[in-house]
């Protein structure tokens, strides 16, 4: 698993946290991603709708692989990149 880019959100966006693409394996590759925060804690990750539908959803465990990946890379981040496409 490896983030493939990320790029935090503006505070005031419903608890999103980031949008980020990932590579799940070398066989798949996920773009547009959200990391929220939850009001009960944790975090969630939510895919891309298309044509305002679900395009995937994920497993409580892999939810925590991937914002757990998605969060360090957040901390590796410059504040340079902040803005970095």
């Amino acid at each position: 698993m490896h983030i493939l880019s990320i790029k935090p959100e503006p505070p005031g966006l419903g608890g999103v946290i980031a949008r980020f693409d990932i590579a799940l394996s070398d066989e798949l590759r996920l773009f547009g991603l959200r990391l929220t925060e939850r009001a009960a804690g944790g975090h969630a990750v939510y895919a891309a709708n298309t044509m305002g539908r679900r395009s995937a959803t994920f497993s409580p465990n892999l939810v925590e692989q991937i914002s757990r990946a998605a969060l360090a890379a957040l901390k590796e981040l410059k504040p340079h990149d902040r803005n970095a496409d």
